[in-house]
């Protein structure tokens, strides 16, 4: 499939981002929500922030103190045999390899702007920062859905008690209104769709099943955007395949006289990240109508083989302009970037 990778690429990086955060240093600028606003492309970007540690030897975490609103430093020794450090994103019990006990960076959302979709300019202050008791180890991957004049943000909340998803909705990117978790942990890569179906809401998710170890695919209906049931499984992992370690979803599902498109992520067991994509029902969306066998998308240049988590094409944010998506997506959990392709070409990939 014909896939135009701007130029430009990689949009912006983690030098373009000023830290917010007096002794840290940005190590990620990835993973954004997509809104067009007014005359602008917005990517509500994930800037993860790490304190830097002036001793080899020592391992900082930062942690998020609801109390006093401000951002706590821990410090752990590499020596310490209480906990892995194995993973640079985390570190780990080694009694409970499976979960962390802190994170070696903090996210939080950060706007990046522009009118010709190519060059952006990033606000100084974020948009989201860590607020309550459940996103103290930082705000991850908004997703960003318009209904109306509304525009509802969802995103990861990470915390000692779990990963979870929160929402929050917005009409000028300047001020919001929480409307608290909308799922519980573990759960992430939520999408809501942008208009109602047959007088409810629909939303993709993915939840984590800790007896089976399955990241699959699910989808759930709400009256209202906040109280969320009738949740029914939607794909599968694969066998042996590019998407045998997880799939989820990418970008916010797009209507087309078809079915709707949903442009999803797949990651093999060793994590290399590929964009797939799904056909859904219009009616009944819980209904897949054709998936692509291959990925549509690979990680294939250097910024997208080469960063901080390498071979990694993430996409979460689109604008449609008639058969053309543009698609602005992470790379490498590193940096943004973005695409265009055709609806009806990916449209023609589905079986």
């Amino acid at each position: 499939m014909n896939i135009y990778r701007f130029e430009e690429n990689p949009l912006i990086t983690p030098l373009d981002v000023k830290p917010l955060n007096e002794g840290y240093e940005v190590i990620g600028a990835f993973n954004a929500g997509v809104a067009k606003y007014k005359n602008e492309t917005l990517l509500l970007l994930r800037v993860a922030e790490r304190p830097v540690s002036e001793v080899e030897d020592i391992i900082k975490a930062p942690v998020y103190d609801v109390k006093t609103g401000k951002l706590n430093t821990i410090s752990l020794s590499k020596d310490d045999e209480r906990y892995s450090f194995a993973d640079p994103r985390m570190i780990s019990d080694k009694e409970n390899m499976d979960g962390f006990v802190y994170l070696t960076s903090l996210s939080y959302i950060r706007i990046a702007r522009s009118e010709d979709g190519h060059h952006f300019t990033i606000d100084d202050d974020p948009f989201l920062f860590p607020f309550n008791e459940y996103q103290t180890f930082g705000i991850e991957d908004a997703r960003c859905t318009q209904i109306g004049d509304k525009y509802y943000v969802n995103f990861t909340s990470v915390s000692p008690v779990g990963v979870c998803d929160s929402l929050i909705v917005t009409e000028d990117f300047k001020s919001f209104k929480s409307l608290g978790n909308i799922f519980a942990p573990d759960n992430k890569d939520v999408l809501i769709f942008p208009e109602k179906i047959n007088g409810r809401y629909y939303a993709l998710h993915r939840p984590v099943s800790s007896n089976l170890g399955k990241m699959d695919m699910w989808i759930a209906s709400s009256p209202d955007l906040q109280s969320w049931g009738n949740h029914k499984h939607l794909l599968n992992t694969s066998e042996e395949d590019w998407d045998n370690g997880r799939v989820g979803g990418g970008l916010v599902p797009l209507k087309t006289e078809k079915g709707w498109l949903e442009i999803y992520h797949g990651a093999t067991k060793d994590n290399r990240y590929c964009m797939g994509a799904l056909l859904l029902d219009l009616e009944n969306p819980a209904k897949v109508i054709a998936k692509s066998e291959k990925p549509i998308m690979m990680p294939l240049l250097p910024y997208e083989k080469e960063g901080f988590f390498g071979e990694v094409v993430f996409g979460c944010g689109a604008v449609v302009e008639g058969d053309k998506l543009t698609m602005y997506y992470g790379v490498a959990d590193t940096s943004m970037a973005g695409c265009e392709m055709s609806i009806s070409d990916i449209l023609n990939e589905l079986y």
